[in-house]
């Protein structure tokens, strides 16, 4: 699939079907190629550096059939390894050269390309990721090697009792899902993957009308359209859609289930089938997991840890994804511990659907969840980050706003609603000595 770059001559022919330029926010301006590349560009002049993130919409482990899991981990691990004119050691030596920073990395969703530079070596590693993107060569003792040392981690991670019950609790949760296995694969996958399944992924999903690149920093938006059609713009999409992925239905069917190693504590961990990005409960349910279990203050590690004396490590958590999520509790805990531990986690977790949050704890809540979300927006890579992502998982630029007006408009009554819809009978996952 992969087409040669213009042999360094800029493609500045002009395009008919762009969409215009549209300001979102102040500084924030965002345009739609011809070939269906979304570009936004965020204009900071206050640093000479320009981070981009590059997203390839659903394109990460979301894609993948579950003997191929781990394929969207392995082609990020190789990507950047060779391409049809640099070998590994050429690529690596113009990224150091100049003290930029470039990587690959598959999240669950989307599959996603990091450019770090000073502003005035921006041009020429844009050049050199838009031939990573397009034109990556897998070479095969690269393949081989990124193989192995996924299978490492792999093994290495069934040695941590928190991945053991998280993994455990993945599998209980979604089965056969897409998200019922880590991005890593598994052993027995990882094993199987060869070159050819890496190019056909390329193939696949590494296509223009799937691209949504985000810049920030001292870049304008004329200079930034200029410069990604001189590298994309030629690149054009295929006729043929994606092929749309059949998901297994997802209903909550709790049960427990446990592993016993050889571990000096346990790990008592409840899940909770939440909802994906896009339903009006998400950012409720942010909030809730703020709420329990986020920092020191947190109603879990407060009463469980600081009154109770129960936990070596508890907290809550709630990613943010395209299918319906899990709401995550846990706790590291003594063995002796385990029932009254499981007990204390269920309650608090229930408690929220039984007993309104006073003016003060709703309070403290949305601004700690507010001002941890204002504190993750200072840097230009950070920015780059959230509006990419954003548009990515199809919330539009937009979301940024709606998600804090959203936050600052949940009540206690709705906690307590969407506390009563998802957090009912949660499934369990125990890790814990013999």
């Amino acid at each position: 699939m992969s087409e040669k770059l213009t042999n360094g001559q800029p493609n500045t022919a002009p395009t008919t079907n762009e969409e215009p330029l549209s300001v979102a926010e102040p500084h924030l301006q965002q345009l739609v190629l011809d070939n269906g590349i979304t570009l936004i560009v965020i204009e900071n002049q206050a640093a000479d550096i320009i981070s981009g993130r590059f997203f390839f919409k659903q394109a990460g482990t979301i894609a993948e059939k579950r003997d191929r899991a781990g394929l969207a981990h392995l082609t990020s691990a190789v990507i950047t390894k060779g391409t049809e004119k640099l070998s590994a050691l050429d690529i690596a030596e113009k990224v150091e050269s100049i003290g930029a920073g470039l990587g690959a990395d598959a999240a669950t969703d989307y599959f996603l390309f990091s450019l770090k530079t000073v502003a005035a070596d921006f041009p020429a590693m844009l050049k050199l990721l838009a031939e990573i993107v397009r034109s990556p060569s897998f070479p095969t003792a690269e393949v081989e090697l990124e193989r192995k040392l996924t299978i490492q981690n792999i093994r290495s991670q069934q040695e941590q009792p928190f991945n053991v019950a998280f993994n455990q609790l993945r599998q209980q949760m979604y089965g056969e899902h897409p998200y019922g296995v880590s991005a890593l694969g598994t052993e027995s996958s990882v094993a199987e993957l060869t070159r050819q399944d890496l190019q056909q992924f390329h193939q696949t999903y590494f296509r223009p009308d799937r691209l949504v690149i985000s810049l920030s920093g001292r870049i304008t938006p004329d200079t930034a359209v200029s410069l990604i059609r001189d590298v994309f713009g030629d690149w054009k999409a295929p006729t043929n859609p994606l092929p749309k992925p059949q998901f297994p239905t997802l209903t909550a069917n709790p049960f427990t289930a446990e592993i016993v190693r050889d571990t000096q504590q346990a790990i008592v961990m409840l899940g909770y089938l939440g909802t994906s990005v896009d339903c009006s409960d998400y950012p409720v349910l942010k909030l809730i997991s703020t709420y329990l279990g986020n920092g020191l203050s947190s109603r879990l590690f407060v009463e469980l840890r600081e009154k109770r004396g129960l936990a070596y490590d508890v907290s809550a958590f709630y990613p943010t994804r395209l299918e319906p999520a899990p709401f995550i509790t846990y706790m590291g805990t003594a063995p002796k511990n385990i029932e009254v531990a499981i007990a204390g986690l269920r309650d608090e977790v229930k408690r929220l659907s039984e007993v309104k949050l006073s003016e003060a704890e709703l309070q403290g809540a949305k601004n700690k969840l507010l001002g941890q979300y204002a504190l993750g927006k200072q840097t230009n890579s950070e920015l780059a980050q959230i509006y990419g992502w954003y548009e990515t998982l199809g919330l539009k630029v937009e979301y940024d706003r709606n998600f804090q007006e959203a936050i600052a408009k949940v009540t206690g009554d709705k906690i307590l609603e969407v506390a009563n819809r998802y957090l009912d009978r949660p499934y369990l996952s125990l890790v814990k000595p013999q």
